[in-house]
């Protein structure tokens, strides 16, 4: 049975979310400020961004005010928050007053509904109150809209940074504003009613913006973006297995994860494709794809939410000059620098396309061309390349993992023989056998040259010959991509243990007993934390080399994820359940990898290039794990983790077998 929206509910009494919460249609992202019950803040809905755009809500109750976002404390007086919930699509906020005003009881129970519009740019506010007092009372809604400085901002501009407040927006009427060319709307359905006792009213505003006013009373924008939100999520999840499992937290974990990946997912026609995958964009930053982490960490599980469309948002990609940019704004324009693992990721994407629906042998020509181009971007160092400073690379901010690395010159090995596969799968006329013999002289090269026998770690070597061991999760990397012998898979699986990359809550991307190059400044690529992507990863690459009791031993220290965050944010703490604050952005598209590892590793599904699937379930741990209706290729396959059956459109399959 497909998932419902209902089952993703986030309880926000637990959330530990950075920069605190939003909600996103789709097509529109709105902020709901902490400790508010009716509060909203900065909202964005391409082109239109109104970062600092502000809509309070005061009560009136027979001539008395009452106050929204009541400050802790005694001397908070006003409407107390009590809680809520999060969905894709929709937060719930729950408030309550109980005071007494020259001898009479006031008392309300608040509950507010912010609803992010789908095809339109704004959101919508329901507001019911309920008279929990004995007396009939009157209720007035005091809407203050505050619409700072909003603005249109072509859609080759949203890079990393969220779009900044334009000039201030000024009145042109009741309940209108002009800033330019955008006008913002505010709208309502009756700020009175009179509340009998035990009765309950609700009141229902929307704030729109855009180059004139919209049709479209608040209540029917909200049920229609609400009924948009059950059909994404619907179109995203058919093909995407259920789990159920007793392990506590991890089917938290797996849903958390999922909807890591759905409020990514953006449905603007304006965009180069629809859905778009933004790297975050829920606070209206880094809303553009990376090659990185659009393709680098969930490739199968995104693929899967995307079906046909995932060939679309490679061939967007494609079509930047990845020599000059590592990313695409949502129009197609090139964004920022070139980066060393934007091949890769790119051929890993199309692995995963290659599997589920097919590639072109011109699509795959046009890949090798690419990738070759890029990897002429960077110094030739005999076999393996020079990929330059943290410019380039995992912007460590102390001296180190740059230059001739281990990582990712051992993904362009991985990456040679993956072209080579794709064209003999294909058809395309790529030459396999130079591309294997290359492949194989840069695994040879990594071990030559880079691997410290005695350190048991691979070294960087810069230009001039100096030379540093960094105990990095990227090396990892390199294992997976198969440039390790046992001998030194084994000495650097010795590092993964507590007190080096292992900590109670995930994993650290610099080892703790690394002295020099670990520090708690940088959580995303230098300690204290990991970047979201790299703990899940981690424990794939150790199901992938037959390390099952490693793996999970990774994988069960990331569940509480599912418990805390409503969707995950860019990188996490491993020493404490929680995020950086403000500064960094607030979710993930990497954030699928913990789907992909339990899928592609605990689950043992493989999906090959020329369409076929393998499935080797293994045992977990301390419980079972059930995945049923994977969507492949027009087949339904089940897996049971603790039985190790696996059955293809109801029917029984060995494990292990190859189902064509």
């Amino acid at each position: 049975m497909p998932y419902s929206v209902d089952e993703f509910a986030f309880d926000l009494r637990g959330s530990q979310a950075p920069s605190d919460v939003w909600v996103t249609s789709g097509w529109t992202t709105v902020h709901a400020p902490p400790g508010s019950v009716c509060g909203v803040g900065g909202w964005f809905a391409p082109p239109y961004a109104a970062p600092d755009a502000r809509l309070a809500v005061e009560l009136e109750v027979d001539g008395h005010r009452i106050t929204d976002g009541a400050a802790p404390g005694v001397a908070g007086t006003g409407l107390l928050h009590a809680g809520g919930t999060w969905w894709p699509g929709r937060i719930v906020r729950d408030g309550t007053y109980h005071r007494r005003h020259r001898g009479e009881l006031i008392s309300l129970q608040v509950r507010s509904t912010l609803t992010p519009l789908y095809g339109h740019a704004g959101f919508v506010l329901e507001v019911e109150i309920a008279n929990r007092a004995g007396r009939d009372v009157t209720v007035t809604l005091h809407p203050h809209v505050a619409p700072g400085g909003p603005r249109r901002v072509p859609l080759g501009e949203w890079g990393w940074v969220p779009p900044v407040p334009g000039p201030a927006a000024v009145r042109t009427g009741q309940g209108a504003w002009q800033a330019g060319d955008v006008t913002v709307e505010l709208s309502h359905e009756g700020l009175r009613q009179d509340l009998p006792a035990g009765g309950t009213a609700v009141f229902a505003l929307a704030v729109r913006a855009g180059a004139g006013t919209s049709s479209g009373r608040p209540r029917e924008l909200a049920a229609e973006s609400a009924g948009r939100s059950e059909v994404r999520l619907a179109r995203a999840l058919a093909r995407v297995p259920r789990l159920s499992s007793d392990i506590p937290g991890l089917e938290a974990y797996w849903r958390g994860s999922l909807v890591s990946g759905l409020v990514c997912l953006w449905d603007n026609p304006g965009f180069i494709t629809s859905p778009f995958v933004a790297t975050s964009g829920l606070d209206g930053g880094a809303l553009c794809a990376y090659a990185w982490d659009t393709g680098g960490y969930a490739p199968h599980l995104l693929t899967l939410m995307l079906g046909d469309a995932a060939t679309a948002v490679l061939e967007s990609i494609m079509k930047v000059d990845l020599t000059r940019h590592y990313a695409i704004a949502p129009n197609g324009t090139g964004l920022g620098v070139p980066y060393a693992y934007s091949g890769w990721s790119l051929v890993t994407l199309a692995t995963a396309v290659a599997a589920h629906l097919g590639l072109s042998p011109s699509l795959v020509t046009q890949l090798h061309d690419l990738v070759e181009g890029l990897d002429a971007r960077f110094t030739p160092a005999g076999a393996l390349r020079d990929y330059g400073d943290q410019y380039n690379l995992l912007e460590m901010r102390s001296t180190g993992w740059e230059h001739v690395v281990a990582s990712p010159n051992a993904e362009r090995a991985w990456c040679l023989d993956r072209l080579a596969e794709l064209s003999e799968v294909s058809g395309a006329r790529l030459p396999a056998g130079d591309l294997r013999a290359r492949a194989r002289d840069i695994r040879q090269a990594i071990a030559r040259e880079l691997w410290d026998e005695e350190a048991g770690w691979f070294r960087c070597r810069y230009p001039d010959g100096h030379t540093e061991v960094v105990r990095h999760v990227q090396a990892f990397d390199a294992m997976r991509s198969g440039a390790c012998t046992p001998e030194m898979a084994g000495a650097m699986l010795g590092r993964l243990r507590d007190g080096s990359f292992l900590a109670p809550y995930g994993v650290s991307a610099v080892a703790a007993d690394d002295r020099v190059h670990y520090e708690l400044g940088d959580t995303d690529w230098s300690g204290g934390g990991a970047y979201t992507g790299e703990g899940p990863q981690l424990a794939l690459t150790l199901w992938e080399q037959g390390e099952p009791g490693l793996a999970w031993e990774v994988m069960r220290r990331l569940l509480w994820m599912g418990r805390h965050f409503p969707y995950f944010p860019q990188d996490h703490y491993c020493d404490r359940p929680a995020a950086p604050p403000a500064g960094r952005r607030i979710n993930i598209v990497a954030g699928l990898a913990g789907a992909e590892a339990i899928l592609t590793g605990a689950a043992g599904v493989r999906f090959r290039l020329d369409g076929s699937l393998v499935v080797s379930p293994a045992a977990l741990p301390g419980g079972h794990v059930e995945l049923t209706g994977l969507g492949y290729r027009g087949r339904t396959i089940d897996i049971s983790t603790t039985s190790g059956t696996v059955t293809v459109d109801g029917r029984p399959r060995k494990a292990g077998e190859v189902i064509g």
